[in-house]
């Protein structure tokens, strides 16, 4: 039966050996059965299967919640293919996320991923790679989530206060308190991203450094101060967007592999 080549994004068993899968490991899926083993398993696996029923398609638009998985790290399938396809073959491309992709295949291909539901097509026919960015940064800008502390966010419901701390230290621990109590899937998908924006800030080939990065994820990040702003709202909420991100970045990335490594190898009991 065909094969689909996917990134893992919480932890299952192979149905073959029986051993776990780890978040962010490439596994395959059969296209009838929905049978997940490990690659190198797919020899051991038995021929036959038994079709299981097609994911229903996402919703056009939702709170992050409804895309996610039901089991941590709560990261929609659609973030994870979109960053993992960006980190294989993205990292040489220069302006990563600030050059747009043609607007007319975004739309398509974000259509296409919604429609799929939980088994996505692969990114890898899509050849111009800021295609692939525009994609992520459209499912974010179209999130809808609730007002919170009187600041519309799209996806973290993020308060810029903590930001305007002056000590650096305890501007880091507000933050943390913050990111913490987010909704958990609002949580473990800005920590997903917030380690893939970090590795594209590492990319000397991609020229986006945090300040970049900062002013293209600061309004789909963060939002507005008010629920409907004015264009001067908006022109004067742009630094706090960028400077709210800009702190999140450089929070250590041990802060936010704690919410997506959820599984660890080897645990010892203390």
């Amino acid at each position: 039966d065909p094969v689909l080549p996917l990134q893992v994004i919480r932890p299952e068993p192979c149905r073959v050996c029986g051993s776990r899968i780890r978040f962010g490991k490439t596994a395959i899926k059969c296209c009838q059965c929905q049978l997940l083993l490990h690659t190198k398993c797919r020899e051991q696996c038995p021929s036959l299967c038994t079709p299981r029923p097609r994911h229903h398609a996402w919703p056009r638009e939702g709170v992050l919640a409804d895309f996610a998985p039901s089991t941590p790290p709560l990261v929609p399938a659609l973030v994870v293919q979109c960053v993992t396809e960006v980190e294989t073959r993205g990292l040489t491309e220069t302006g990563l996320y600030r050059v747009p992709g043609a607007e007319q295949l975004v739309r398509e291909w974000k259509r296409k991923l919604l429609q799929a539901g939980g088994v996505l097509p692969a990114l890898s026919s899509v050849t111009d790679i800021h295609v692939v960015c525009g994609v992520l940064k459209d499912f974010l800008r179209g999130l809808k989530e609730p007002l919170g502390e009187g600041t519309a966010s799209p996806l973290t419901l993020l308060p810029g206060t903590a930001t305007e701390i002056p000590d650096d230290a305890a501007s880091d621990t507000a933050l943390r308190h913050v990111v913490s109590k987010l909704p958990p899937a609002n949580r473990d998908t800005l920590a997903f991203l917030m380690l893939h924006l970090l590795r594209v800030s590492h990319s000397p080939d991609c020229k986006m450094d945090v300040l970049n990065l900062s002013r293209v994820f600061g309004p789909t990040l963060v939002g507005h101060s008010s629920a409907n702003p004015t264009p001067l709202a908006i022109m004067e909420d742009t630094p706090r967007q960028c400077k709210v991100v800009a702190r999140l970045l450089s929070l250590p990335p041990n802060f936010w592999r704690g919410f997506v490594e959820t599984e660890q190898e080897n645990q010892v009991p203390v």
